[in-house]
């Protein structure tokens, strides 16, 4: 694999992505009154699927599902204050399946009922969620200079290769994800390719959308020696790609922590966006790699030049 220096971050490439997510948002405010679907979305902002939900969060500063739910209510409040529809219209109108789900979800975000806020016109106690992300109890706090140093952040362009993979699904499950991890050092050296071969995880799914129990995580093996699978191990062949990456060092916190910085301090300052494919989370320490009290880990997105969008 070769390494290539990493330039510069560039205005060009912040004004890309922000007019990128803003068109999101404006066909969002467009189509409040139904359910849009992660890829429809990723689609209007060219931007892969895989992912998109970490770039819009990352330069809106809200969840994609925190950022739709306000938008519905902030519609629907002006729809009770200014019209006189009914509760079962204005709920449809903003995406609500029911004039029940709209109250309880008004409710939530606004600490009062629909009713009586037509009556009074006032909201005294807004409780809708505006954090980015759900986790960010997992985040160190590290000012944007310390990650920038903590996390130094390299390109590489990774070759074609021949990958086994083992597929944990409810990969919530730590145990799971440890077991097949377990299993697949063992068959590696059992094939005599441990010592050469790169291990690594990579998420096929995106854990801030998908529900716990469906969530997949493939533990992965890539060697350029010949090897045979065994039951209940698959291959594939993974194309060359570039990668932005950055090692890390520590607990899961310091993990959480990198990940966030490759997005939100790197990726979308750089002249780079996401290739439609799963990050690698390679595992430096191949020996250890089922010791969950302590990471060595290089981080990688696969990335491409960002392409200025036309309207």
């Amino acid at each position: 694999m070769s390494i290539k220096s990493v330039p510069s971050a560039k205005t060009q490439a912040n004004s890309e992505y922000a007019r990128r997510i803003n068109r999101v948002i404006d066909y969002l405010r467009g189509n409040l009154d139904r359910q849009v679907k992660l890829e429809e979305l990723a689609k209007v902002a060219c931007f892969s699927e895989f992912h998109f939900h970490r770039i819009f969060g990352a330069v809106s500063g809200e969840t994609l599902n925190n950022f739709t739910n306000r938008l519905r209510l902030e519609k629907a409040a002006r729809l009770l204050r200014y019209s006189d529809q009914s509760f079962t219209d204005i709920a449809l109108e903003c995406g609500f399946s029911s004039s029940a789900t709209f109250s309880r979800a008004f409710r939530a975000g606004y600490d009062t009922s629909p009713s009586q806020f037509r009556k009074s016109g006032e909201i005294k106690k807004s409780k809708i969620c505006k954090e980015l992300f759900s986790g960010q109890e997992y985040y160190l706090p590290m000012s944007a200079e310390e990650k920038k140093a903590a996390f130094p952040v390299r390109l590489i362009d990774v070759p074609e290769r021949q990958v086994a993979y083992i597929r944990v699904t409810n990969a919530f499950e730590m145990d799971r994800v440890i077991a097949a991890f377990k299993t697949m050092i063992e068959w590696a050296k059992s094939q005599d390719i441990f010592t050469q071969g790169t291990l690594f995880g990579m998420s096929v799914d995106d854990p801030h959308v998908t529900p716990k129990h469906l969530y997949r995580y493939e533990v992965c093996f890539a060697s350029s020696f010949p090897f045979e699978c065994m039951e209940g191990m698959s291959k594939l062949k993974m194309p060359a790609m570039r990668y932005a990456t950055t090692r890390v060092s520590g607990d899961i916190r310091m993990v959480a922590t990198a990940t966030d910085y490759l997005f939100r301090g790197w990726l979308i300052h750089s002249d780079y966006e996401p290739e439609h494919a799963p990050g690698l989370e390679i595992c430096l320490d191949k020996e250890n790699a089922t010791d969950w009290s302590h990471f060595e880990l290089e981080l990688c997105i696969p990335v491409r030049k960002l392409a200025e969008m036309r309207s």
